[in-house]
Protein backbone atom coordinates (compact mmCIF):
# COMPACT_ATOMS: atom_id res chain seq x y z
CA UNK A 1 0.00 0.00 0.00
CA UNK A 2 2.77 2.44 0.87
CA UNK A 3 5.47 0.99 -1.30
CA UNK A 4 5.99 3.42 -3.88
CA UNK A 5 6.95 6.15 -1.26
CA UNK A 6 8.69 3.73 0.92
CA UNK A 7 11.26 2.95 -1.89
CA UNK A 8 12.14 6.07 -2.66
CA UNK A 9 12.31 7.12 0.84
CA UNK A 10 14.90 4.46 1.32
CA UNK A 11 16.87 5.61 -2.08
CA UNK A 12 17.03 9.11 -1.19
CA UNK A 13 18.18 7.99 2.80
CA UNK A 14 20.55 5.65 1.38
CA UNK A 15 22.40 8.13 -0.80
CA UNK A 16 22.58 10.41 2.10
CA UNK A 17 24.28 7.41 4.09
CA UNK A 18 26.57 6.61 1.34
CA UNK A 19 27.66 10.21 1.48
CA UNK A 20 28.26 10.37 5.24
CA UNK A 21 30.02 6.76 4.53
CA UNK A 22 32.08 8.50 1.82
CA UNK A 23 32.71 11.94 4.04
CA UNK A 24 34.12 9.72 6.82
CA UNK A 25 36.40 7.68 5.28
CA UNK A 26 34.91 4.70 4.08
CA UNK A 27 33.40 4.00 7.24
CA UNK A 28 30.53 4.59 9.92
CA UNK A 29 30.22 3.33 13.60
CA UNK A 30 26.98 1.73 13.61
CA UNK A 31 25.61 4.17 15.82
CA UNK A 32 26.28 7.04 13.95
CA UNK A 33 24.52 4.89 11.32
CA UNK A 34 21.52 3.92 12.83
CA UNK A 35 21.09 7.88 14.43
CA UNK A 36 21.06 8.56 10.20
CA UNK A 37 18.65 5.46 9.59
CA UNK A 38 16.36 6.84 12.62
CA UNK A 39 16.48 10.39 12.40
CA UNK A 40 18.04 11.73 9.79
CA UNK A 41 15.91 15.39 9.16
CA UNK A 42 13.06 14.51 6.26
CA UNK A 43 14.16 10.83 5.64
CA UNK A 44 15.17 8.91 8.99
CA UNK A 45 12.30 6.31 9.97
CA UNK A 46 11.11 8.51 12.66
CA UNK A 47 10.96 11.71 10.46
CA UNK A 48 9.50 10.45 7.41
CA UNK A 49 5.99 9.69 8.59
CA UNK A 50 3.57 9.02 11.36
CA UNK A 51 2.63 5.53 10.45
CA UNK A 52 5.02 3.45 12.71
CA UNK A 53 2.54 3.04 15.65
CA UNK A 54 -0.65 0.81 15.31
CA UNK A 55 -2.41 -2.62 16.14
CA UNK A 56 -2.30 -4.42 12.78
CA UNK A 57 -0.49 -4.10 9.67
CA UNK A 58 -3.19 -3.39 7.01
CA UNK A 59 -2.82 0.66 8.53
CA UNK A 60 0.59 0.43 7.30
CA UNK A 61 2.01 0.56 11.20
CA UNK A 62 5.05 -1.81 11.96
CA UNK A 63 4.71 -2.43 15.54
CA UNK A 64 2.07 -1.45 18.85
CA UNK A 65 3.29 -0.10 21.84
CA UNK A 66 1.82 -0.61 24.95
CA UNK A 67 -0.58 2.37 25.07
CA UNK A 68 -1.80 1.80 21.67
CA UNK A 69 -2.54 -1.60 22.38
CA UNK A 70 -5.22 -0.54 25.92
CA UNK A 71 -5.12 2.62 27.61
CA UNK A 72 -5.32 0.52 30.81
CA UNK A 73 -1.63 1.10 30.56
CA UNK A 74 -1.44 4.36 31.06
CA UNK A 75 -4.35 4.59 33.24
CA UNK A 76 -2.25 2.20 35.81
CA UNK A 77 1.26 3.80 34.98
CA UNK A 78 -1.11 7.23 36.73
CA UNK A 79 -0.98 5.47 39.81
CA UNK A 80 2.43 5.22 40.21
CA UNK A 81 2.89 8.80 38.57
CA UNK A 82 0.32 10.14 41.02
CA UNK A 83 2.65 8.60 43.91
CA UNK A 84 5.76 10.15 42.70
CA UNK A 85 4.07 13.92 42.29
CA UNK A 86 3.25 13.66 45.68
CA UNK A 87 6.10 12.70 47.19
CA UNK A 88 8.71 15.10 45.26
CA UNK A 89 5.91 18.00 45.76
CA UNK A 90 5.97 18.46 41.85
CA UNK A 91 3.20 19.14 39.55
CA UNK A 92 4.77 18.72 36.13
CA UNK A 93 5.17 15.40 33.82
CA UNK A 94 7.88 14.85 31.10
CA UNK A 95 7.39 12.32 28.43
CA UNK A 96 10.32 11.82 26.41
CA UNK A 97 9.61 9.91 22.70
CA UNK A 98 6.02 10.26 23.19
CA UNK A 99 4.99 8.54 20.24
CA UNK A 100 1.24 8.59 19.24
CA UNK A 101 0.63 10.54 22.22
CA UNK A 102 -1.65 8.12 23.28
CA UNK A 103 0.28 7.74 26.84
CA UNK A 104 0.12 11.38 27.38
CA UNK A 105 -3.46 11.20 27.15
CA UNK A 106 -4.33 8.31 29.36
CA UNK A 107 -1.81 9.71 31.95
CA UNK A 108 -3.92 13.47 31.67
CA UNK A 109 -7.35 11.65 31.97
CA UNK A 110 -6.20 9.70 34.73
CA UNK A 111 -4.34 12.77 36.74
CA UNK A 112 -6.51 15.55 35.84
CA UNK A 113 -5.56 18.52 37.47
CA UNK A 114 -2.95 16.98 39.82
CA UNK A 115 -0.37 17.71 36.53
CA UNK A 116 -0.44 21.70 35.88
CA UNK A 117 2.05 20.99 32.64
CA UNK A 118 3.04 17.91 30.38
CA UNK A 119 5.84 18.54 28.62
CA UNK A 120 7.32 16.54 25.68
CA UNK A 121 10.35 15.97 24.15
CA UNK A 122 10.34 14.61 20.84
CA UNK A 123 13.00 14.20 17.82
CA UNK A 124 10.06 13.47 15.26
CA UNK A 125 7.91 16.62 14.00
CA UNK A 126 5.91 14.05 12.40
CA UNK A 127 5.01 12.29 15.69
CA UNK A 128 4.66 15.49 17.03
CA UNK A 129 1.79 17.08 14.46
CA UNK A 130 0.00 13.61 15.59
CA UNK A 131 0.55 13.96 19.24
CA UNK A 132 -0.56 17.83 19.10
CA UNK A 133 -3.80 16.39 17.31
CA UNK A 134 -4.17 13.81 19.47
CA UNK A 135 -3.49 16.18 22.77
CA UNK A 136 -5.69 19.41 21.54
CA UNK A 137 -8.34 19.12 24.02
CA UNK A 138 -5.79 19.28 26.76
CA UNK A 139 -4.79 23.01 25.39
CA UNK A 140 -1.63 24.91 26.92
CA UNK A 141 -1.20 22.36 29.61
CA UNK A 142 0.91 20.15 27.01
CA UNK A 143 3.72 21.87 25.30
CA UNK A 144 6.48 20.12 23.28
CA UNK A 145 10.67 20.81 23.48
CA UNK A 146 12.96 20.59 21.06
CA UNK A 147 16.11 19.37 24.03
CA UNK A 148 16.10 18.45 27.73
CA UNK A 149 15.20 21.54 30.20
CA UNK A 150 18.87 22.56 32.02
CA UNK A 151 17.15 22.13 35.31
CA UNK A 152 14.17 19.80 35.83
CA UNK A 153 11.70 19.91 39.09
CA UNK A 154 9.09 16.95 37.74
CA UNK A 155 8.48 12.96 36.71
CA UNK A 156 9.76 11.59 34.13
CA UNK A 157 7.83 8.74 31.52
CA UNK A 158 9.66 7.01 29.26
CA UNK A 159 8.02 4.20 27.40
CA UNK A 160 10.29 2.55 24.61
CA UNK A 161 12.49 5.23 24.29
CA UNK A 162 16.25 3.54 25.24
CA UNK A 163 15.80 1.04 22.96
CA UNK A 164 15.82 3.74 20.29
CA UNK A 165 18.86 5.43 21.24
CA UNK A 166 21.79 4.57 19.07
CA UNK A 167 23.94 1.71 20.17
CA UNK A 168 27.49 0.64 19.43
CA UNK A 169 27.72 -2.99 17.73
CA UNK A 170 30.73 -4.69 19.10
CA UNK A 171 32.35 -8.14 17.45
CA UNK A 172 34.19 -10.66 18.87
CA UNK A 173 36.22 -13.27 16.86
CA UNK A 174 37.71 -15.49 19.15
CA UNK A 175 41.25 -13.55 19.81
CA UNK A 176 40.24 -9.81 19.46
CA UNK A 177 37.34 -6.95 19.17
CA UNK A 178 36.44 -5.17 16.42
CA UNK A 179 34.39 -2.12 16.54
CA UNK A 180 30.87 -2.99 13.46
CA UNK A 181 30.64 -0.07 11.30
CA UNK A 182 28.79 0.36 7.77
CA UNK A 183 30.73 1.07 4.42
CA UNK A 184 29.86 1.16 0.98
CA UNK A 185 29.78 -2.83 -1.02
CA UNK A 186 28.65 -1.88 -4.65
CA UNK A 187 25.67 -0.43 -5.28
CA UNK A 188 24.51 -0.76 -1.77
CA UNK A 189 25.78 -1.41 2.07
CA UNK A 190 28.03 -3.71 3.88
CA UNK A 191 28.96 -4.43 7.21
CA UNK A 192 32.91 -3.57 7.85
CA UNK A 193 34.94 -4.06 11.23
CA UNK A 194 37.45 -1.81 12.63
CA UNK A 195 39.80 -3.36 15.81
CA UNK A 196 38.77 -1.73 18.86
CA UNK A 197 39.71 -1.23 22.66
CA UNK A 198 35.80 -1.37 23.88
CA UNK A 199 34.93 -3.95 25.58
CA UNK A 200 31.29 -5.23 27.01
CA UNK A 201 31.02 -4.38 30.21
CA UNK A 202 31.92 -7.71 31.80
CA UNK A 203 35.12 -9.16 34.36
CA UNK A 204 36.51 -10.77 31.16
CA UNK A 205 35.55 -10.87 27.87
CA UNK A 206 38.08 -12.52 26.09
CA UNK A 207 37.18 -15.46 28.44
CA UNK A 208 33.42 -14.94 28.62
CA UNK A 209 32.61 -14.75 24.85
CA UNK A 210 32.33 -16.84 22.13
CA UNK A 211 34.18 -16.36 18.99
CA UNK A 212 31.75 -14.80 16.58
CA UNK A 213 29.38 -12.88 19.58
CA UNK A 214 28.34 -9.80 17.89
CA UNK A 215 26.51 -7.45 20.76
CA UNK A 216 26.06 -4.23 21.61
CA UNK A 217 27.33 -1.83 24.22
CA UNK A 218 25.00 1.57 25.01
CA UNK A 219 27.11 4.87 25.79
CA UNK A 220 23.89 7.05 24.39
CA UNK A 221 21.69 6.01 26.62
CA UNK A 222 24.04 5.81 29.70
CA UNK A 223 24.72 9.58 28.59
CA UNK A 224 21.53 10.29 28.32
CA UNK A 225 20.04 9.08 31.98
CA UNK A 226 23.20 11.08 33.30
CA UNK A 227 22.39 13.94 31.89
CA UNK A 228 19.03 13.62 33.02
CA UNK A 229 20.36 13.13 36.80
CA UNK A 230 22.77 16.16 36.57
CA UNK A 231 19.80 18.52 35.56
CA UNK A 232 17.16 16.75 37.75
CA UNK A 233 16.72 19.28 41.27
CA UNK A 234 13.99 17.09 42.57
CA UNK A 235 11.95 14.44 40.66
CA UNK A 236 11.57 10.69 39.90
CA UNK A 237 11.77 8.70 36.66
CA UNK A 238 10.05 5.56 35.08
CA UNK A 239 11.86 4.20 31.74
CA UNK A 240 9.50 1.02 30.56
CA UNK A 241 11.02 -0.81 28.06
CA UNK A 242 12.14 -4.36 26.59
CA UNK A 243 15.67 -5.38 27.94
CA UNK A 244 17.81 -7.27 30.40
CA UNK A 245 19.80 -6.78 33.61
CA UNK A 246 24.09 -7.02 32.38
CA UNK A 247 24.29 -10.65 33.52
CA UNK A 248 21.55 -11.99 31.14
CA UNK A 249 22.11 -9.31 28.02
CA UNK A 250 25.99 -10.53 28.02
CA UNK A 251 25.13 -14.11 28.78
CA UNK A 252 27.12 -16.46 26.34
CA UNK A 253 24.36 -18.02 24.61
CA UNK A 254 23.42 -14.95 23.50
CA UNK A 255 25.90 -14.55 20.65
CA UNK A 256 23.78 -12.68 18.20
CA UNK A 257 23.16 -9.87 20.13
CA UNK A 258 19.71 -8.22 20.94
CA UNK A 259 19.82 -5.83 17.78
CA UNK A 260 16.04 -6.16 16.10
CA UNK A 261 14.13 -4.11 13.04
CA UNK A 262 10.72 -4.27 12.75
CA UNK A 263 8.49 -3.81 9.71
CA UNK A 264 4.96 -4.60 8.99
CA UNK A 265 4.74 -6.15 12.43
CA UNK A 266 7.40 -8.69 11.27
CA UNK A 267 10.70 -8.75 12.68
CA UNK A 268 14.01 -9.25 11.06
CA UNK A 269 17.87 -8.53 11.98
CA UNK A 270 19.14 -6.93 9.00
CA UNK A 271 19.71 -3.51 9.84
CA UNK A 272 21.04 -2.82 6.42
CA UNK A 273 18.17 -3.56 4.33
CA UNK A 274 15.24 -1.05 3.83
CA UNK A 275 16.96 1.89 5.29
CA UNK A 276 14.52 4.62 6.67
CA UNK A 277 11.41 1.57 6.30
CA UNK A 278 11.49 -0.04 9.11
CA UNK A 279 12.88 0.84 12.85
CA UNK A 280 16.05 -0.64 14.23
CA UNK A 281 16.30 -1.12 18.36
CA UNK A 282 18.38 -2.69 20.82
CA UNK A 283 17.64 -4.40 24.40
CA UNK A 284 18.30 -2.15 26.89
CA UNK A 285 21.01 -3.35 29.70
CA UNK A 286 19.36 -1.75 32.58
CA UNK A 287 22.27 -2.64 34.47
CA UNK A 288 24.19 -0.08 32.98
CA UNK A 289 21.46 2.39 32.75
CA UNK A 290 21.27 2.03 36.47
CA UNK A 291 24.28 2.55 37.26
CA UNK A 292 24.77 5.64 35.26
CA UNK A 293 22.17 6.90 36.40
CA UNK A 294 23.41 6.46 40.06
CA UNK A 295 26.79 7.80 39.60
CA UNK A 296 25.32 11.01 38.14
CA UNK A 297 23.03 11.04 41.47
CA UNK A 298 19.92 9.23 40.82
CA UNK A 299 18.78 6.86 43.82
CA UNK A 300 17.40 3.18 41.77
CA UNK A 301 13.97 3.11 43.55
CA UNK A 302 12.90 -0.33 41.93
CA UNK A 303 13.00 -2.43 38.66
CA UNK A 304 10.38 -5.09 38.29
CA UNK A 305 9.18 -7.04 34.92
CA UNK A 306 6.09 -4.93 33.41
CA UNK A 307 3.42 -7.32 34.81
CA UNK A 308 4.65 -7.13 38.17
CA UNK A 309 4.49 -3.24 37.60
CA UNK A 310 1.31 -3.17 36.25
CA UNK A 311 -0.44 -5.62 38.78
CA UNK A 312 1.10 -3.53 41.47
CA UNK A 313 -0.25 -0.45 40.14
CA UNK A 314 -3.97 -1.83 39.99
CA UNK A 315 -4.42 -2.66 36.71
CA UNK A 316 -7.16 -5.28 37.47
CA UNK A 317 -9.27 -3.40 39.06
CA UNK A 318 -9.68 -1.30 35.88
CA UNK A 319 -10.69 -4.44 34.45
CA UNK A 320 -13.17 -5.66 36.65
CA UNK A 321 -16.30 -5.38 34.74
CA UNK A 322 -14.55 -4.51 31.19
CA UNK A 323 -15.77 -5.91 27.99
CA UNK A 324 -13.94 -9.24 26.73
CA UNK A 325 -12.84 -6.63 23.91
CA UNK A 326 -11.04 -4.54 26.38
CA UNK A 327 -9.41 -7.43 28.29
CA UNK A 328 -8.00 -9.41 25.71
CA UNK A 329 -5.48 -6.59 24.54
CA UNK A 330 -4.92 -5.68 28.34
CA UNK A 331 -4.22 -9.61 28.98
CA UNK A 332 -0.86 -9.12 26.63
CA UNK A 333 0.42 -6.38 28.34
CA UNK A 334 0.95 -8.95 31.71
CA UNK A 335 1.01 -12.42 29.75
CA UNK A 336 5.05 -13.99 30.36
CA UNK A 337 5.33 -14.68 26.37
CA UNK A 338 4.04 -11.32 25.67
CA UNK A 339 5.53 -8.18 27.39
CA UNK A 340 4.55 -9.27 30.56
CA UNK A 341 8.21 -10.60 31.32
CA UNK A 342 10.34 -9.00 28.35
CA UNK A 343 9.55 -5.29 29.39
CA UNK A 344 10.68 -4.34 32.57
CA UNK A 345 10.49 -0.77 34.52
CA UNK A 346 12.74 0.84 36.46
CA UNK A 347 12.49 3.51 38.70
CA UNK A 348 14.65 6.66 39.62
CA UNK A 349 14.39 9.50 42.09
CA UNK A 350 16.80 12.28 43.05
CA UNK A 351 15.94 15.22 45.67
CA UNK A 352 13.03 12.76 47.46
CA UNK A 353 12.51 9.34 48.60
CA UNK A 354 9.90 6.91 48.80
CA UNK A 355 8.53 3.53 47.94
CA UNK A 356 7.11 3.12 44.49
CA UNK A 357 3.63 1.51 44.59
CA UNK A 358 4.51 -0.17 41.52
CA UNK A 359 7.27 -2.51 42.97
CA UNK A 360 5.58 -3.61 46.57
CA UNK A 361 5.84 -7.46 44.92
CA UNK A 362 8.26 -8.34 42.79
CA UNK A 363 11.26 -5.81 42.77
CA UNK A 364 14.74 -6.89 41.42
CA UNK A 365 16.80 -4.62 41.93
CA UNK A 366 19.11 -6.94 43.31
CA UNK A 367 19.41 -8.56 39.98
CA UNK A 368 21.12 -5.05 38.55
Amino acid sequence: MFEPESDSVSTALGGHIRRAIAEAGGWLPFDRFMALALYAPGLGYYARDDRQFGALPASGSDFVTAPELSPHFGRALARQVAQALDAADVDEVIEFGAGTGALAQQLLGALGERVRRYRIVDLSGALRQRQQRTLADFGARVQWLDALPERLTAVVVGNEVLDAMPVQLLHFDGRQWFERGVGVAGAGLAWNDRATAQRPPVDDPDRHFVPGTTTEIHPQAEAFVRTLAERTERGAAFFIDYGFPAAEYYHPQRSGGTLMCHQAHRADADALADVGCKDITAHVNFTAVALAAQDAGFEVLGYTSQAHFLLNCGILDGLRGAHPREIAPAQRLLQEHEMGELFKVLALAKGCSFDPVGFIRGDRTHRL
